[in-house]
């Protein structure tokens, strides 16, 4: 058995019982060493990725890796949380393992699962030799499928792997309960073999829409950040890292355009990632400049339900949008 009470790699037997419980944070893995040297090494490692983050965004994910704590990003839709897991795991340059939420995810589909086609065809292979299996026989590493987050537990890479789970609040809250141990502990324990504790903690990245309220006690586990829509400079700077064929002109008026899109009120306000996509659409129209035939084609990159699309066309006189075609 290892040191941290894991079954190893080849155990096949049930480990024994700890004789007491341990203190919450007795058995709980060290971080890794942390692979920056600050926020701001963070930032300009990420800034080489074409990934921008602001200061409060870059402390936050090196207090996640250096505290050694999973971190629940917050923000509207499209802000870029995924995309800063993303460009997280390319700077450690260590596997992305991303657990994607939805209503009704299982255990079997986010922790682990037994194969019982595998433990079927073993018991009729022991049938046929005159054999009978129990079910220590049966429930057994060898057996065991891994999903996700014992995925991220047993990864024995050079480097801790970065789990992304994304978009937790459209998981059920029964799902959150699940959570809780590996969270705290970077464990979890499945019945049959015992309790997996990481050798080093994966650097764990919640996002959530807030779509529905989470529970205290996942939120309790986790470092907090709210990310903003980006201010109109950090706007500009990403679309010219994103967009290379846009103009500057385009730029500067699509930014100041989607600016003026998010004060209506809409159901649901253009996000960084609608951006992008619109002006590489105006860009592969050959648009130089923002003009109303241009925009009113291009709205279903930035209006996702009927009604933004009419409150923007309805809108464009007094969003500063011209006449005419592009040049």
């Amino acid at each position: 058995m290892a040191e941290n009470g894991a079954p190893r790699p080849d155990h096949t037997a049930p480990p024994e019982p700890p004789a007491s419980a341990a203190p919450p944070f007795a058995s709980s893995p060290p971080p890794a060493p942390s692979a920056f040297g600050g926020a701001d090494d963070i930032r300009r490692r990420l800034d080489e990725l074409d990934y921008l983050v602001d200061d409060g965004t870059a402390a936050a994910l090196f207090f996640a890796l250096s505290l050694g704590q999973p971190l629940l990003l917050e923000g509207e839709p499209g802000v870029g949380k995924t995309t800063a897991a993303k460009a997280l795991a390319r700077a450690l340059a260590t596997p992305l393992i991303r657990l994607q939420c939805y209503e009704g995810l299982t255990a079997g589909e986010a922790l682990y699962e037994w194969n019982y086609q595998r433990q079927m065809l073993a018991i009729r292979l022991a049938e046929s030799h005159h054999d009978r299996l129990n079910d220590a026989d049966l429930f057994t590493e060898a057996f065991l499928q891994e999903r996700p987050i014992l995925q991220a537990i047993r990864h024995r890479g050079p480097q801790p792997p970065v789990l992304l789970i994304d978009e937790i609040d459209r998981a059920d809250d029964e799902f959150e309960a699940l959570l809780f141990e590996f969270l705290g502990e970077a464990a979890i324990t499945i019945p049959e073999l015992g309790t997996f504790t990481a050798e080093r903690r994966p650097v764990v990245i919640l996002t959530s829409n807030r779509s529905r309220d989470l529970h205290d006690a996942l939120r309790r586990r986790c470092l907090y950040h709210w990310i903003d829509f980006p201010a109109p400079e950090r706007v500009a700077e990403i679309l010219r890292r994103t967009v290379p064929t846009a103009n500057e002109a385009l730029i500067r008026s699509a930014t100041d355009f989607v600016g003026r899109v998010r004060r209506i009120d809409l159901d649901k306000a253009p996000g960084m990632a609608e951006t992008i996509d619109w002006v590489s659409a105006l860009s592969s129209l050959g648009a130089t400049r923002l003009v109303r035939d241009d925009v009113v084609r291009t709205l279903s990159t930035i209006a996702k339900t009927l009604d933004d699309r009419d409150a923007i066309t309805e809108a464009l006189d007094r969003l500063g949008c011209g006449q005419g075609a592009s040049a």
